[in-house]
């Protein structure tokens, strides 16, 4: 199998590394990832200027673009092939409920699927507040580790989805919580699920800086989840890997039905 693989914490990231290393050992693997880290970048694609890539080593380049730019290029201009299969990550902070809507790591999987490879985007959820895991102070230093583990995982699906018939424009959303580092059994214990809700407060951060003048930081803090049975998020915070597989048409089919009973033109 051939795979192209990519992330938007760029190309020296430690999940994207250590997954390539894993996934040389069954597969043909090309790592096309952006130069630096890309994170939040959603499906931007550079229009307005020409991208350069570097090759770093046999098998492994950067661009200095998006994630998506980096999919692009390695698809049409780096791979004497079309890969069998796209892979985006391991994304360092997971990717759940409505991150997908501004991940580069999703998108760089989209980006795949939208030309009709499978696709995975993968991200290992660290312990590192938020929310999403229950706090334990004990996985603080086994970050490496956890990504060799969630590798493995990657591995094996990556060889079971390249031969599933499965639709070209759905790609799979997964999110592996670091806690399976303290799971030594085998099989992978996860959940097929759907993407779940979360809510921010103070998603924009105001502040004045030294000259008085008014600087925004958008972020989030107390973030609360949506209870919703067979979410992405439930499935994580329960210490399962979560699957969840993403449609491209985004067409809301129930709106579209009743819109048909709509006269819009009083």
């Amino acid at each position: 199998m051939n795979i192209l693989l990519s992330n938007d914490d760029g190309v020296y990231a430690t999940g994207i590394n250590i997954l390539y290393e894993e996934l040389k050992k069954k597969y043909d693997v090309t790592i096309v990832a952006p130069d630096r880290e890309r994170s939040a970048s959603s499906h931007s694609l550079t229009i307005d200027r020409p991208l350069r890539v570097n090759e770093i080593k046999p098998n492994i380049f950067s661009v200095d673009g998006t994630p998506t730019d980096a999919v692009n290029i390695g698809i049409h201009s780096i791979m004497k092939t079309k890969p069998d299969l796209v892979i985006s990550g391991i994304n360092y902070g997971g990717n759940i409920c409505d991150d997908v809507i501004y991940s580069g790591t999703v998108s760089a999987a989209m980006e795949g699927a939208v030309m009709g490879i499978k696709s995975i985007a993968v991200s290992l959820v660290v312990n590192r507040g938020g929310g999403y895991l229950p706090k334990d102070a004990s996985l603080e230093e086994d970050l490496e580790a956890s990504f060799v583990k969630a590798s493995e995982f990657v591995s094996n699906l990556a060889l079971v989805f390249d031969k599933t018939g499965f639709s070209e424009n759905t790609l799979l959303n997964v999110n592996i919580p670091q806690t399976i580092i303290k799971k030594e059994k085998n099989p992978f214990e996860y959940r097929i699920t759907r993407q779940g809700k979360r809510y921010f407060e103070d998603f924009v951060v105001e502040k004045t800086d030294p000259r008085g003048r008014k600087y925004y930081w958008i972020w989030g803090k107390n973030i609360t989840f949506e209870d919703i049975k067979d979410s992405d998020y439930e499935a994580v915070h329960g210490g399962f890997i979560s699957v969840t597989p993403i449609h491209l048409d985004m067409t809301n089919y129930k709106a579209m039905e009743k819109l048909k009973n709509i006269d819009f033109s009083i």
